[in-house]
């Protein structure tokens, strides 16, 4: 087992996901309008101590955790950990990086004291806020190769999409690469249909209603939960009608379906060599 993995126990000891309190706000200096800091509020650490604990970490848990410790080849995201967050000054990290945790297959890590204290240092200098961009982005995310991406489309998205036809100038109509990556990747999201408009043209998802009584009521789907599934049937009337387990009988036609599927098929180099394609269409 790989030294890297001498902090997941972070994680995996206090799995916290995100900080489960607001960001603070505060008045800018000579100014009335409040200004958003990150949470939790930490004194500025000494910049020498965050070097040398940059260093550290990229040795011991950078395979892991990224050199951002927002998550690597197989560990999580340390910024947001709980314990990470209720950290003050190493005394929660600390000891699960030098005692392990060998139940969950970390090793301990043999790190003297100074040496801890750099790391916690360099973690600790990551902010943690509502917008969370990591410290190392690229310059482009377009690094992947379009003739690549152009054979990938060919033969997993041409049963669908035309490079003449539906997504004939999507670059220009989405000119920014990542927000184009995200269109692609998951079309029902945010990305291409926000902002102002919609890029891309999705076709609605359709139900069918199967009654007790053998009727079938069909339209573009609104709303389906465990409890309820509400459509516009043929005439453009809203319907609704309660669920209760498998009555009445629920039939749902989602044109994004495929994406779905293909999210956990698609490997790093597909997703960047068909994004280095996309950008081309324009």
């Amino acid at each position: 087992m790989r030294r890297c993995l001498g902090i997941l126990g972070l994680l995996l000891a206090h799995q916290g996901g995100l900080a489960p309190r607001a960001a603070a706000q505060a008045p800018a200096p000579g100014r009335g309008a409040p200004q958003f800091s990150a949470y939790p509020r930490r004194s500025p650490a000494d910049p020498a101590a965050v070097e040398r604990g940059k260093g550290l970490f990229g040795v011991n848990c950078a395979f892991c955790h990224g050199a951002d410790a927002r998550g690597g080849e197989a560990g999580p995201n340390l910024i947001r950990s709980a314990l990470v967050l209720e950290d003050k000054d190493g005394e929660l990290i600390a000891p699960v990086v030098q005692n392990g945790r060998p139940d969950a297959g970390m090793p301990a890590i043999n790190l003297g004291t100074g040496q801890l204290s750099d790391i916690v240092a360099f973690i600790h200098s990551f902010a943690v806020g509502g917008r969370d961009p990591s410290r190392d982005l690229p310059p482009s995310i377009v690094v992947g190769h379009p003739e690549a991406g152009a054979a990938y489309f060919g033969r997993k998205c041409a049963s669908c999409h035309s490079a003449t036809g539906d997504l004939k100038g999507i670059a220009s109509r989405i000119a920014d690469p990542k927000l184009l990556q995200q269109t692609w990747i998951m079309p029902g999201g945010r990305g291409g249909a926000g902002r102002g408009g919609s890029a891309v043209n999705l076709p609605p998802t359709i139900v069918t209603v199967t009654l007790a009584s053998g009727e079938k009521v069909e339209g573009e789907l609104k709303r389906i939960d465990d409890f309820t599934v509400s459509l516009f049937d043929r005439e453009g009337m809203l319907r609704t009608f309660q669920r209760e387990g498998d009555t009445p009988k629920v039939e749902l036609r989602d044109p994004l379906e495929p994406h779905r599927k293909l999210l956990a098929e698609y490997t790093d180099q597909e997703i960047h060599d068909l994004t280095a394609y996309l950008v081309t269409l324009k």
